[in-house]
């Protein structure tokens, strides 16, 4: 009777260590989602053209779902690209509202918001890393070329805040005008 219960028991104890294995990807999953949305609405918000109070970011599996209202269709356009140049976003899922139907073919219109896109996710990106003070540091963006200005700390400061604009999509050009400003002890 002894040899038959050691199966049973082990079964058991496999059998909870792997809902417990299952249970801890659920809840790692679930965390990496929670930082995409915050990630998401961070962008939002820092986004000149868009009311980040009228869309609503629910994340599952790295796809974010938009909801709410824009104005024009060019507002619905820029949350999908917004959200989608963030890191771990697998597919953006836009159920935004159009408020008004407009048909935007200017392409003067259409560069100003790539530019504010450009902006949006530099931005974002410096006020993400830790090493660099995303707070001190302005982002402005023209047909591609990002000009930083502002206080870092260090030339390895300027150096990763500089790299990290670089690295960002439709970036061509980046202009540092960055200053180093030493800590006073």
């Amino acid at each position: 009777m002894k040899f038959a219960i050691k199966p049973v028991v082990l079964a058991v104890a496999l059998s909870t260590a792997s809902l417990a294995a299952a249970a801890g990807d659920t809840w790692t999953d679930t965390a990496k989602d929670a930082w995409i949305d915050g990630k998401a609405e961070t962008t939002l918000l820092f986004n000149e053209h868009l009311s980040a109070f009228d869309i609503n970011t629910d994340v599952k599996d790295g796809v974010v779902v938009l909801t709410g209202k824009v104005e024009h269709e060019v507002d619905k356009a820029l949350a999908t690209e917004l959200i989608m140049s963030l890191d771990g976003v697998t597919k953006v899922n836009n159920q935004l509202t159009v408020m008004q139907n407009q048909d935007d073919g200017d392409s003067e219109i259409m560069a100003d918001l790539k530019d504010s896109k450009v902006e949006t996710v530099v931005k974002t990106r410096l006020l993400f890393e830790s090493e660099v003070s995303g707070l001190d540091i302005e982002v402005e963006a023209k047909r591609g070329t990002v000009t930083l200005s502002g206080k870092v700390k260090s030339e390895a400061e300027r150096d990763l805040a500089v790299a990290i604009a670089k690295r960002t999509d439709d970036v061509k050009n980046v202009v540092d005008k960055l200053k180093v400003v030493k800590a006073v002890s």
